[in-house]
């Protein structure tokens, strides 16, 4: 597939790079003709992010407020650590992540940053999930569901959500009541949602997405899931996805936009968080997943790129954003002056663009962007909505 004239050509020039430039490492490869072969997978996902870029290029008017949430695919246990370690992670978030916070620019409305830890149902121990339920109440954070399987069975997955669900709510006072039914956000275990894994591993089941539905899911957050062949064409939108009527894996792969007062219109809600390719001063392009590490901390200029990136519905824009926090390789940079950075840009940031910003949780994230869906306008922490026309 050639990019190298015309429209796409410029679009790409925009996000810093010149596709005949030789690259070889960070996902893009080089050719014996010393030419730059396309990243892994991007078959899948470049073409819609061209898209997505010559559309938000073009849009006539900018976001007015932004919603910003930290997605953490939190696993205590993560790298094979003792219960010790495991502990003293929780221990270290639970001390050092409210008093982050409370230093952060307050957003719009007052309100401090939140953090959302999904934690996986297969780590669960109480002693764990009481130390992030401690920071939880103390109103700067939230607890959702993460799930790893393989080789899932129907029967054994839904008790799984049910049993997991119950725990966090009965035990711990967590997720919440709507409907008469307990909801959960959901991020799933290695990006493999929906059996999207070519080779079937890492989950196994098939029909997922209406299973997840009918447990009472309210937003799946697993996306992006680059360099992975599990993520979708579907590039920076939140978007509805349906479940393939034959039950085939990866129904998320397709699906509508989602539109401020465009109602329901499929199973299960899709946050998807900010995908591009950045160059910043680099020989070899990195592809942009809003991912947060150790090994790729927030900067200014990812922040601005994350802005132009990110899923907007209507006047509203909805940037999430992915980390791996225990393990000690992300959780010290994190916690020694990463996100302190992190939020203090965000908001310059969006002072810049004249946006008002909005820190939130999956949950208020998803309040906010389903207030828009259903033609009304979301107000502070997301907690009521007023009528758009009213405003």
């Amino acid at each position: 597939m050639s990019l190298t004239g015309g429209r796409a050509y410029s679009i790409l020039e925009l996000d810093g790079f010149v596709l005949s430039a030789p690259y070889a490492r960070d996902g893009w490869s080089q050719g014996a003709d010393s030419s730059m072969k396309l990243p892994r997978h991007a078959e899948i996902w470049l073409v819609p992010y061209l898209k997505d870029r010559l559309r938000k290029i073009a849009r006539p008017n900018k976001p007015k407020r932004a919603w910003v949430a930290i997605t953490d695919h939190y696993e205590p246990h993560g790298m094979g650590v003792s219960l010790e370690t495991a502990l003293g992670r929780v221990g270290r978030w639970r001390d050092q992540w409210p008093r982050i916070a409370g230093d952060a620019p307050r957003d719009a409305a007052g309100q401090r940053p939140q953090y959302s830890f999904f934690y996986p149902q297969e780590e669960y121990r109480r002693d764990l999930v009481d130390g992030i339920a401690e920071i939880v109440r103390l109103g700067v954070g939230d607890v959702e569901v993460h799930l790893h399987h393989d080789n899932e069975q129907r029967d054994s997955f839904v008790r799984k959500v049910i049993e997991y669900c119950g725990r966090l709510t009965g035990d711990h006072g967590l997720l919440r009541q709507q409907g008469g039914r307990t909801v959960f956000g959901f991020i799933h275990g290695n990006w493999a949602l929906d059996n999207s894994r070519p080779d079937g591993k890492a989950c196994g089941l098939n029909g997922e997405i209406a299973l997840l539905r009918d447990l009472g899911c309210y937003a799946d957050f697993t996306m992006p899931s680059l360099p992975s062949a599990t993520q979708g064409h579907v590039v920076n939108q939140v978007y509805w996805c349906t479940n393939n009527p034959d039950n085939r894996p990866k129904s998320f792969d397709r699906g509508i936009e989602a539109t401020a007062g465009g109602g329901r219109r499929g199973d299960l809600l899709m946050v998807t968080g900010p995908v591009g390719v950045r160059f910043g001063g680099r020989l070899v392009p990195r592809v942009e997943t809003g991912e947060i590490a150790g090994y790729d901390m927030p900067t200014p200029s990812r922040v601005r790129q994350w802005f132009d990136l990110a899923p907007t519905i209507g006047d509203d824009l909805f940037l999430k954003l992915y980390t791996h926090g225990a393990p000690e390789r992300n959780l010290e940079p994190l916690l020694g002056g990463g996100l302190s950075n992190l939020f203090l840009w965000l908001a310059e940031e969006a002072d810049r663009r004249g946006i008002e910003v909005h820190w939130a949780t999956a949950w208020q994230m998803y309040q906010a962007a389903d207030a828009l869906i259903q033609g009304v306008k979301p107000v502070a922490g997301c907690s009521a909505a007023v009528a758009i026309d009213s405003q």
